[in-house]
């Protein structure tokens, strides 16, 4: 499908056409950044997962849904990785994905979005704020029109008890308690 044929104008912004745009994994990203030390930053992203943005006629009649699969973690660290699959952080044996499922869109300007959500992880539901920009709407190579989207909220891991910690000799936490969560997503519309 043409980026023409599925974009509409509104405020003078080329949009998406309502419709299901699925998400495209494999030009897509669903990251999360925790403190290691309590100074540096470790990265980690999930390889495995799925979703769509039904567009509405307005933003506002718009919604998202994702599922991710826990075991799919990878921070490049296979020792550590296996951690966090495990009860200590996000049991993924016992609990095979992580879900979100919006309960709100708000148009907070030109290309941005508050998008509040019911966030499932360890069987835990709570509500979370995606805040989101619009990046466009872009034909691939293959004709293809895809809309861009990137999102980031924080999160407390203690909040969906994952409460695992190691003291260090010099005071403070081996992990930190707060999750910076970064998307980048691309999402094509069904037919």
């Amino acid at each position: 499908m043409s980026t023409q044929a599925a974009a509409r104008s509104l405020d003078g912004i080329a949009l998406p056409a309502p419709g299901v745009w699925e998400i495209d994994p494999s030009h897509s990203s669903v990251g999360a950044v925790a403190r290691h030390l309590m100074v540096s930053k470790v990265r980690g992203r999930f390889t495995s997962f799925a979703g769509r943005v039904t567009i509405g006629e307005t933003p506002e009649g718009s919604a998202v849904e994702a599922t991710i699969e826990a075991a799919s973690i990878d921070t490049a660290e296979p020792k550590r990785d296996a951690h966090l699959r495990s009860p200590d952080f996000l049991d993924a044996e016992r609990y095979p994905t992580l879900d979100f499922r919006s309960t709100a869109v708000k148009q907070t300007g030109p290309t941005s979005l508050s998008v509040d959500g019911d966030l499932t992880i360890r069987g835990i539901t709570r509500p979370v704020t995606l805040e989101v920009g619009y990046g466009g709407l872009i034909s691939d190579p293959f004709g293809n029109a895809k809309a861009i989207f990137s999102a980031q909220t924080e999160i407390d891991r203690e909040d969906w008890g994952m409460t695992w910690n190691a003291a260090l000799e010099t005071g403070g936490v081996l992990v930190g308690k707060r999750l910076q969560i970064e998307l980048e997503i691309q999402a094509v519309r069904k037919p």
